[in-house]
């Protein structure tokens, strides 16, 4: 093999870079840091089943776990729950899933969650979102914009509910 390919310049023990850290406030829902919470636990199992490994000539499985352990300590440090009980019940804000109407009449429905709980394509969006932000304060009966790269679209707030 050409000495080319050989890696000498750093220790096989050096950590990978960690994962970047949102500056945001790190709000979650209950159902979020439970998530996270599990997310950690199956992140240290996957660790432990690495380290046990007969051969462990490859130590970049294990780096990278490592990573992801401190990323979610990280993340669960910095948590600042937020219970949707006790938000206002007749405005959105944070833990609120909203029925809106588009101009065609067409339905959707959206719940602000936390960062690591979001997931746009199954209505869960993150507070600093376009959208999110439109939605704050709104009330029942509220037309907001929502400024998205193809243009400014009107929605309509037609029931705002708060998770048990």
């Amino acid at each position: 093999m050409s000495r080319a390919f050989v890696r000498e310049d750093r220790p096989d023990t050096e950590p990978l870079p960690d994962l970047p850290v949102s500056p945001h406030p790190n709000w979650v829902t209950p159902r979020g840091l439970a998530l996270l919470a599990a997310r950690l636990d199956a992140a240290r199992a996957e660790l432990y089943r690495l380290k046990a490994r007969d051969d462990r000539l490859d130590r970049l499985p294990e780096k990278a776990a490592e990573r992801d352990i401190r990323y979610l300590e990280a993340r669960l440090s910095s948590a600042i729950p937020v219970d949707p009980a006790a938000q206002p019940q007749n405005e959105v804000a944070f833990g609120a899933v909203v029925t809106v109407a588009d101009g065609a009449g067409r339905e959707a429905i959206y719940a602000i969650v936390g960062e690591d709980e979001a997931d746009a394509a199954r209505g869960l969006i993150a507070p600093q979102s376009p959208l999110a932000r439109a939605l704050t304060g709104a009330r029942v009966g509220d037309t907001v914009e929502w400024r998205r790269p193809s243009g400014v679209e009107e929605l309509e707030v037609l029931a705002i509910a708060y998770p048990p």
